[in-house]
């Protein structure tokens, strides 16, 4: 064994790491405040550059028919419905290495969770909550509650994978001020897809564009569900305790704000019977990514805007990219310094296009109209070219492709 590493946080980011550190040699405990009993989240879109590392990590497989490979991904104008573009996705796994998939984010974790508990290598502690922890030049010990128990935990490394919110992130950059109003928000919703007009549930991932908004569906688990995410401007306070993740909305307003849209779109929005709000943050890398022996991956270290839905897939590429560097009898400190550099340029582009991919969505009058016409010119085969830099990338420049942990 390489060593003992601790990891906050079972999320997809931190399963995922856990895997591979696993297989780069590593003994894992990984830290989870919550039982794990219930779905987290809803659909989650995982393009190829992430698949490829959850089918070397056998994955894959255990996701099995819960995920689904759409035919395309279909463009449409918000106010009439007509098609800008339709970018086929039958190929993708020839073009790009991997499979294009849809899953439920629930299903992606109960898969991950299947692969860790295959693994003797690694234990999860849940309601287990992290509250702090002491570096020295030759190990970690992290403090931690079990209901109103204290408990302690030595290891040669911490990696932070406890989200947006992360405590250790607050405690590696004290002057780095917590992400407080979301510039965007979310509205998100499961629909038995019977319930919706059969052009309305094609296996497709469809992206409908507006004037400050888009609207992205997809079915999920053969198609018997589909997901649903709005997205429009808005502030919106982050609590520091809420249950951010599970605010209810008000079906009223979201059908307001669409109501001007094409009738399919109000179709869409009436099928669903609740809505959860999610605030979108996005906040750059810290100054402070990894500190000797710690270090940060997935939101914890850089929460991303989901307009190239590259969230979960950029926490997987840190995991793979982690572990390519945990090298057996390698020096822990500055091996997780070169993993931080590695992988900056990377999320700092992907922020930057999603950033930008946003503002070409939500463009009005005029400006909509001369981008629907540029993507019409284009056409298929050189939009989809334009994610060949992100879809068969690689979490780090000098992996070879698809293999991070030989």
């Amino acid at each position: 064994m390489s060593g003992h590493a601790l990891i906050d946080g079972a999320g997809v980011g931190g399963l995922t790491a856990a895997l591979a550190l696993a297989r780069a040699g590593w003994s894992v405990t990984i830290l989870e405040r919550s039982r794990l009993e219930k779905e987290v989240g809803a659909g989650l879109q995982i393009s190829p550059n992430a698949s490829a590392i959850l089918r070397e990590l056998d994955v894959l497989p255990r996701l099995g028919t819960a995920a689904l490979a759409p035919r395309a991904i279909r463009i449409r104008r918000g106010r009439d419905g007509a098609t800008i573009a339709r970018l086929p996705l039958a190929n993708a796994e020839r073009r790009w290495g991997a499979p294009y998939l849809l899953a439920h984010r629930g299903d992606l974790q109960s898969a991950l969770l299947d692969a860790v508990a295959a693994a003797p290598s690694i234990r999860i502690e849940t309601e287990c909550a992290f509250t702090g922890f002491a570096a020295t030049d030759s190990g970690v010990t992290v403090a931690a509650l079990r209901g109103a128990q204290s408990a302690s935990f030595a290891a040669d490394l911490l990696i932070g994978a406890d989200g947006m919110r992360s405590l250790l992130r607050e405690r590696l950059n004290q002057a780095d001020a917590a992400a407080r109003v979301a510039r965007y928000v979310a509205w998100r919703a499961l629909v038995k897809s019977d319930r919706l007009a059969l052009d309305l549930r094609q296996p497709e991932s469809t992206l409908w564009l507006g004037a400050g908004a888009h609207i992205v569906h997809y079915p999920l688990r053969g198609g018997r569900i589909t997901n649903i995410v709005a997205i429009f401007g808005g502030a919106k306070a982050i609590e520091a305790s809420a249950d951010i993740w599970a605010e209810p909305g008000d079906p009223r307003r979201i059908a307001a704000r669409f109501a001007d849209w094409d009738g399919r779109v109000g179709a869409l929005i009436a099928a669903a019977e609740e809505w959860r709000i999610w605030p979108l943050v996005e906040r750059p890398p810290p100054p402070i990514s990894s500190a000797g022996r710690v270090a940060l991956l997935g939101d914890a270290a850089h929460p991303i805007l989901p307009f190239l839905a590259q969230g979960a897939a950029q926490a997987i590429e840190d995991a793979a990219a982690l572990a390519a560097f945990l090298k057996p009898g390698c020096d822990v400190a500055a091996a997780l310094a070169a993993f931080v550099a590695a992988r900056r340029a990377r999320i700092e582009r992907v922020q930057r296009e999603s950033r930008r991919q946003g503002v070409i969505y939500h463009l009005p009058g005029p400006p909509a109209a001369c981008r629907d016409l540029a993507i019409r010119a284009l056409g298929e085969e050189r939009i989809v070219a334009r994610y060949d830099w992100l879809y068969g990338g690689r979490p780090i420049a000098n992996a070879s492709k698809n293999r991070w942990f030989s």
